[in-house]
């Protein structure tokens, strides 16, 4: 994790998430605080190419940022409070 350079597309990501209904527009199948939102929603907030959007938000959850759920043929990304509380517990005990 402390390999990885911070993003701020992907800083950016996680703010958008702890509160996506506000940021992003309803789905169709899966529900925005239930189950997250897709690669192609957040590719659509950042003006990217989907690819670019997967390869923040896997990185994300590779670090266990946030969780995934699968519904249908689409994975469904939220953030993980608890994970995140943790990482910044240590960052501010000065690990």
């Amino acid at each position: 994790m402390l390999r990885t350079s911070v993003s701020a597309r992907r800083l950016d990501i996680l703010e958008w998430l702890k509160d996506p209904v506000a940021h992003f527009p309803p789905q169709r199948h899966g529900d925005l605080l239930e189950d997250g939102v897709t690669a192609d929603a957040v590719a659509g907030k950042l003006g990217v190419r989907r690819s670019v959007a997967d390869s923040h938000l896997g990185l994300l959850a590779d670090m266990g940022m946030l969780r995934t759920r699968r519904i249908r043929r689409r994975t469904y990304y939220r953030r993980d409070e608890v994970r995140i509380a943790e990482v910044a517990r240590m960052f501010e005990k000065g690990w």
